[in-house]
């Protein structure tokens, strides 16, 4: 009982992580139909050119102006992913999604060809602090991982909810017909969820990395958990996505501990086939979900 907390906060920490890739997971899919199975490869070439502008290899520069750089370059790559899919989203869902698995490929390409496929370690900038309640260590990096993930999740909702931008994403996922009729560009609003799922990915990516190593592939397998928690939440319901990702996170923690941590994969895919098969449309989709 003692190990149960503390698995728990490691659950939730992770979970966060999951639910901001899921996120950018269920925009695309609510403004589109389009489920991005290169969500992961773009998160993972984000994560090497923020490692690229601070290690000397595309320029050594400090964290944060990094960072900034890598937002505008990949705010280009996602609009730049959405308009070669984008004469596939308007003829079907089942060309333009298996399309973003060729982009997926090109942008590993990419992420190997200038970077290598050697395993590189990318630290954020936190201090070295950590407090212990009972048996829950909650570090810096806890701290962060909570910190920016609610800030993300807040943002997103004041978008969504407060902007024109954001009101016309509502439509469009609601009813793209009449939404077309009514003269919304759905093209606009698909580039919208795409750049936005794209810097959610980058931030999600960066959060990731302290707690394995950046490959460039490592990122894409840890996005296998994101679209869990995808499934789990409904890919109609942008709540859904976090209480799944939490869900995910809490799970495989307490599942890798208390039964085998080297099946992590065969949890999920199971966790996937059992969802789909008794809540199709998401736990919380099912119970009524959210507007968004």
């Amino acid at each position: 009982m003692a190990d149960l907390f503390g698995l728990i906060w490691a659950g939730v920490v992770s979970g966060c992580l999951y639910a901001l890739g899921a996120i950018g997971i269920v925009l695309i899919y609510k403004s589109s139909n389009v489920v991005n199975f290169a969500h992961g490869n773009l998160a993972g070439l984000a994560a090497f050119l923020v490692f690229g502008f601070t290690a000397g290899i595309l320029g050594d520069m400090a964290w944060g102006a990094a960072l900034m750089v890598s937002l505008a370059i990949m705010t280009a790559v996602m609009a730049l992913s959405y308009f070669l899919i984008a004469p596939l989203v308007f003829k079907s869902d089942l060309t333009s999604t298996i399309a973003t698995l060729g982009i997926g490929l090109i942008a590993q390409g990419v992420t190997q060809l200038v970077f290598g496929s050697n395993v590189v370690s990318l630290e954020l900038p936190l201090p070295n602090w950590y407090a212990q309640v009972g048996s829950m260590r909650i570090t810096s990096y806890d701290m962060a991982v909570l910190v920016v993930t609610a800030a993300s999740v807040g943002l997103l909702y004041l978008l969504i909810e407060r902007t024109r931008v954001g009101i016309a994403f509502r439509a469009v996922s609601a009813n793209p017909f009449a939404s077309r009729v009514c003269g919304l560009s759905l093209r606009r609003i698909h580039l919208f969820s795409w750049v936005v799922a794209g810097l959610l990915g980058l931030v999600a990516a960066l959060l990731i990395v302290p707690t394995t190593f950046l490959s460039s592939t490592s990122v894409s397998s840890f996005m296998l958990q994101a679209f869990a928690a995808a499934v789990v939440g409904g890919f109609s319901s942008l709540p859904g996505a976090v209480v799944g990702g939490v869900f995910i996170g809490v799970l495989m923690n307490l599942l890798s501990f208390y039964v085998a941590a080297e099946f992590t994969n065969t949890y999920l895919l199971m966790v996937i086939l059992l969802t789909l098969n008794v809540f199709p449309k998401g736990v919380l989709a099912t119970r009524g979900g959210a507007r968004v």
